[in-house]
């Protein structure tokens, strides 16, 4: 069954790292991945720049509305995501403990499925 892993972050989490730091992080997140693809389990990784330049749209009555990043109202942003093959949640939620960014972040365990289910 299909699940995805969400990376939350604080928004500035990343402006308090250098550059080396920054680059420390994510390969340790590469690794996890890799280890990941190895054992079957990893349908697609990815990780996601940081909201500077994000843009959320709504349409509301037929009209376009677009606000740009960054979002100061905005607690947490996804950072990133693992989509995963799992026989169970329990599984998921196993590799979710595993992931080295739950150590600074949270790491959010989502089933897939149809809108319409609950």
């Amino acid at each position: 069954m299909p699940y995805l892993l969400l990376i939350h972050e604080p928004p500035a989490q990343r402006a308090t790292r250098t550059e080396e730091e920054g680059r420390a992080v994510y390969a340790q997140m590469q690794r996890f991945g890799a280890d990941l693809q190895a054992r079957g389990l990893l349908r697609a990784a990815e990780s996601l720049a940081s909201q500077q330049g994000a843009a959320r749209v709504q349409v509301r009555d037929g009209r376009a509305h677009v606000l740009d990043g960054p979002f100061a109202e905005a607690k947490e942003m996804v950072g990133g995501f693992f989509l995963l093959d799992c026989a169970t949640r329990e599984e998921a939620i196993a590799i979710a403990q595993a992931c080295p960014a739950a150590a600074w972040c949270t790491v959010e365990v989502r089933a897939l499925a149809p809108c319409y289910e609950t």
